[in-house]
């Protein structure tokens, strides 16, 4: 078994900063795409960032050049920097991440969720 375990989050004021975590341990050979998603109440999943094991990323346009995303490849682990937080921003994010076990089943695994609140 794959797990995706998330830190961070919380309640910050509009103009803020956030860091979020997720790290993936287990059953695991590679993993590949690793990345955030976004649900706030009411709307569907949406993309914030994502980032390949060889570190090419994409953004959603609303968060570009304001969030970072890195991650770790030896530790498999996911980094997402939140800077000038806006309360648009507010949702539960989950981490994502595409993952070969060593028997070579590829798995989509996401993580439980961790609420971010921007006040304004």
């Amino acid at each position: 078994q794959v797990h995706l375990v998330e830190s961070g989050g919380g309640l910050v004021q509009g103009g803020g900063s956030l860091s979020l975590s997720c790290a993936a341990s287990g059953d695991i050979l590679i993993v590949g795409a690793m990345g955030w998603y976004r649900q706030a109440p009411g709307t569907q999943r949406d993309l914030v960032a994502s980032i390949t094991n060889d570190g090419s990323s994409k953004y959603g346009d609303s968060v570009k050049n304001r969030f970072i995303i890195s991650r770790d490849n030896v530790a498999n682990t996911v980094f997402l920097q939140m800077t000038s937080l806006k309360p648009e921003d507010t949702g539960l994010y989950y981490c994502y991440a595409g993952v070969v076990n060593r028997t070579g089943y590829f798995q989509e695994l996401w993580g439980q969720g961790t609420q971010v609140t921007v006040s304004s």
